[in-house]
């Protein structure tokens, strides 16, 4: 990224469509231009009023298997798809107009966001995007995982997901890292599914939770690897893991520069640290330097 770069918002409205995985519930969600400083934000067009969120850490709720945004009656579930492809292609302004609370669970990945989006083109916008840098590292850790926000020596954006459960599933240890362009999310991040094994996909369907789910509809690992579903990577776990970081702390509402690190990681933990990231961010009265950039020692 780069972070003295101008705002941007999207040219013209685009649409994605399809059923939440937890819910069931067809949806349908319109991404529309909105003016620079707008930044992102949810609106429930399905409830009197049409009352709205915006997308930062500060409403972020119950961020166990999902990221959830909630302000009063506005409640948005599983947003974390949609943030990653609007941070990764630079949106940093668009009202996202859905008439439902889940977001639509797709083919696990980010694509269909990315593909809508991309085909909706962009509009450089006369305000400058803040920038976050990492001067100092900055750890979270809990229940022997951990995520850590590092400086990089390049000045860039890089994020690595360490994968590495028990001896008692199916998916083997393996690491995914990258240095975060537009492009290297669109074709190396993006395709990236959700994945459960087949134990936790069969434990949700027994409390009645996403029983319209296939095995198609993401990857369910079996013994054997995923059933009836091939890998699109052959390291795809850890890449979706850095999918959905990438959308948790985009909820900064910033450009990061850094280097981002989580081992055994997930959405609490994401939370936590973008958390951290944004009161560190709030509490700084270091000025802003000509680049429009606020340095942070975190």
């Amino acid at each position: 990224m780069n972070p003295s770069r101008n705002e941007h918002t999207i040219a013209v409205s685009c649409e994605v469509s399809g059923r939440g995985y937890w819910s069931g519930q067809q949806v349908r969600v319109r991404m529309d231009p909105a003016p620079a400083g707008a930044g992102i934000r949810f609106v429930r067009a399905d409830l009197p009023g049409r009352p709205e969120c915006p997308a930062t850490i500060t409403h972020a709720r119950d961020c166990r298997y999902r990221t959830n945004l909630e302000q009063g009656e506005a409640r948005f579930a599983m947003v974390e798809h949609l943030m990653a492809a609007l941070s990764a292609l630079e949106i940093d302004n668009c009202c996202v107009e859905i008439d439902g609370e889940e977001l639509p669970g797709l083919d696990g990945s980010s694509v269909p966001y990315v593909d809508a989006l991309r085909h909706a083109g962009l509009i450089v916008q006369a305000r400058g995007r803040r920038c976050l840098v990492i001067t100092e590292p900055l750890r979270v850790e809990l229940d022997g995982s951990w995520i850590e926000a590092v400086p990089a020596s390049d000045g860039k954006a890089h994020y690595e997901y360490r994968l590495s459960y028990d001896d008692a599933t199916p998916i083997r240890t393996q690491t995914y890292h990258c240095r975060l362009t537009p492009r290297r999310f669109t074709y190396d991040i993006a395709p990236a599914r959700t994945f459960v094994t087949q134990g936790q996909a069969e434990e949700l369907r027994s409390r009645g939770i996403a029983r319209h789910v296939s095995n198609q509809d993401l990857l369910v690992f079996g013994n054997d690897g995923p059933l009836n579903n091939p890998l699109r990577f052959p390291d795809e776990c850890a890449r979706h893991k850095t999918l959905d970081m990438i959308g948790d702390l985009s909820l900064v509402a910033a450009d990061l520069v850094g280097h981002f690190v989580s081992f055994r990681g997930g959405h609490r933990l994401n939370a936590r640290l973008a958390r951290k990231l944004a009161e560190r961010m709030q509490a700084s009265d270091r000025r802003v330097n000509p680049t429009g950039q606020r340095r942070l020692a975190a």
